[in-house]
């Protein structure tokens, strides 16, 4: 299963060639490619996949987003879910 994940974009640069961001999710900060959403710009929230910026949105998906994913995870917890048999079932 593939995952993307809502960040807030607190930098953008060039890196030979393509456009780059730092993006911060939720107190972690991680450098995604922007290339595929070249309207991006700093305050704004991005989908991130496997490094890349893949679509905009709203702050307010974002963070409902952002919620279910946090959900999941306790929900996880309380059943005591490995993420390794997720993928098995």
């Amino acid at each position: 299963m593939c995952l993307g994940v809502p960040g807030k974009i607190v930098e953008t640069y060039e890196a030979n060639g393509l456009k780059m961001g730092k993006i911060d999710f939720g107190g972690v900060t991680r450098e995604a490619c922007l290339e595929y959403v070249p309207e991006a710009q700093i305050g704004e929230y991005t989908v991130i996949h496997v490094g890349f910026a893949i679509s905009l949105l709203s702050e307010q998906e974002a963070q409902e987003t952002l919620q279910l994913l946090r959900e999941i995870a306790n929900v996880e917890e309380e059943l005591g879910i490995e993420p390794a048999e997720l993928e098995s079932q």
